[in-house]
């Protein structure tokens, strides 16, 4: 059942009415209740208010996972102002960019960022989640500590803003995707239905919150009175499987890279799992081989294979788990009030096995990219959003992706999708993941280059094992003409990997 919003602001609407002694966070050291949120976010608000910021003003957030993170986003958005949340490895560059172009008038950080960043941040007030800093007013214990409330915040309308969610530009510069109040709240209601998520539901949260996958797992259990378990060491993943059994999570989210590292770096095939429910994968392409692993890892779960971009918000599609098996490589249909199709060139829907760009209308939406008029008439035209994803569908409907369009080499005079190779690469079963990218070729116009990764330590004769694999199972010309052997790819700080730092590497 859809859950109707009796409010515009986020924060009241994922906090209204619930039960103050209700479990909502548990992280490594303690758990936080409802009403513990309620009451922290509630005083942050007023802080911001009393220390002069206004609504619309843009407030940074830099820290991990953490209740501090948690209460001092509720506490923006209730003030009506814009969050600005952003990575803790985010460099000094994109750093100051991002403080430039947003005009930043207050700042949550992390203590050690702050430290390490301390020069960038002596213009604007900060409060970070440990002692008081030289430009803080006051510690987030002391503010979240003082009961303190403002009964006279701003009133939000839907077309508010309510955040800034940086991703990389077309230039290089990072763009701040403007999602408002609304957007939030369909996008989370629909993602609630579809999952049908209830209060009993318990999510292991190892996304970031800074990103719009991390995100959405605390807008969806937070609006059905659910819990999140937050646990930053992933780096340890057989860690995070034992405190995802032993806090009877009934969900787990993550990109493919997490999957990847589960499958095979963990006991996920040998441990009883009783409570969980569902597994979410988005953030990127898992090829088949791995999600028909996880469905044999996961028989009593269903696993729900998702589509999205931070420009919708978070989500765009899902496939059914029932549908998997036999829509493998798809990423379903368009969720509750969501239109996905898949256009050619003149703007017509494609026929079955026709390729083109996928394109969705929806109250997910969002209005653009901020301060960038040029970017935002590119992608976002008539009310819909042009993904820049390209895909075909099946004649259920169905949409299965082919690949981004700028990830495509020209191989002997073809358009050849980096994603088709990559999967197929994978079928090798040595592999536990690839990375495909272009280089020049004289004869071909661009050559395939693999960025590897073996299940095991790799053998000696990997590269000559790989080779003898695609010369028996590719077109000559995708045969790659350079394998490189890594103990791990490159990735951001969502898991996602990194072809940009594999292009200048």
């Amino acid at each position: 059942m859809n859950i109707a919003s009796p409010v515009a602001n986020v924060a009241e609407f994922l906090l209204e009415g619930k039960d103050g002694a209700r479990l909502a966070l548990l992280t490594t050291s303690r758990s936080y209740t409802y009403g513990e949120l309620q009451d922290a976010s509630q005083a942050v608000a007023a802080h911001l208010v009393s220390a002069g910021c206004q609504k619309g003003d843009r407030i940074l957030l830099i820290s991990e996972n953490s209740f501090f993170w948690v209460v001092s986003y509720l506490g923006i958005l209730r003030a009506g102002m814009v969050c600005v949340p952003l990575p803790a490895t985010i460099n000094t560059q994109d750093l100051a960019y991002i403080l430039q172009v947003t005009e930043a008038r207050f700042a949550f950080l992390q203590t050690s960022f702050a430290h390490k960043n301390e020069s960038q941040f002596r213009a604007i007030p900060i409060v970070t989640d440990g002692p008081r800093q030289a430009n803080s007013s006051q510690t987030f214990a002391a503010i979240t500590g003082s009961g303190e409330r403002d009964d006279n915040l701003p009133t939000v309308e839907e077309h508010d803003l309510a955040a800034l969610m940086f991703t990389s530009g077309s230039t290089g510069k990072p763009r701040g995707v403007m999602v408002s109040h609304g957007n939030i709240i369909a996008n989370t209601n629909s993602i609630v239905q579809y999952l049908e998520l209830t209060h009993r539901d318990r999510i292991m949260t190892v996304l970031p919150f800074h990103y719009c996958f991390g995100t959405s797992l605390l807008h969806t259990h937070l609006l059905v009175g659910g819990s999140l378990v937050l646990d930053s060491r992933f780096m340890y993943p057989e860690t995070v499987l034992r405190n995802l059994r032993d806090t009877e999570c009934t969900g787990f989210a993550g990109v493919p890279s997490h999957y990847q590292v589960l499958l095979q770096k963990s006991s996920l095939k040998e441990m009883d799992l009783p409570k969980l429910r569902y597994v979410q994968q988005a953030g990127g392409h898992l090829a088949p081989v791995f999600v028909r692993e996880l469905q044999q890892a996961l028989p009593h779960a269903h696993v729900y294979v998702m589509y999205g971009q931070t420009e919708a918000t978070a989500r765009l599609s899902y496939l059914p788990p029932e549908r998997l098996s036999d829509k493998l490589g798809s990423v379903g249909k368009g969720i509750p009030g969501v239109t996905l199709q898949v256009l050619n060139g003149a703007g017509r829907e494609v026929l079955p096995g026709e390729v083109g760009e996928i394109v969705a209308r929806g109250a997910n939406i969002t209005r653009g990219y901020w301060r960038a008029p040029e970017d935002t008439a590119a992608c976002f035209r008539a009310g819909q959003l042009h993904t820049g994803d390209l895909a075909t569908v099946d004649a259920e409907g169905f949409v299965f992706i082919v690949d981004r369009a700028k990830d495509f080499l020209k191989c002997g005079g073809k358009r050849v999708s980096c994603r088709q190779v990559e999967e197929q690469l994978l079928q090798f079963t040595g592999l536990a993941e690839v990375a495909v990218i272009g280089v020049p070729d004289e004869i071909l116009g661009e050559a395939v280059k693999a960025f590897v990764v073996a299940r095991t330590p790799a053998s000696p004769t990997l590269r000559e094992d790989i080779v003898l694999f695609c010369k028996e199972h590719f077109p000559h010309q995708l045969v790659p003409r350079e394998i490189v052997v890594r103990d791990e790819l490159p990735k951001n700080s969502a898991g996602k990997v990194l072809k940009q730092e594999l292009r200048t590497a």
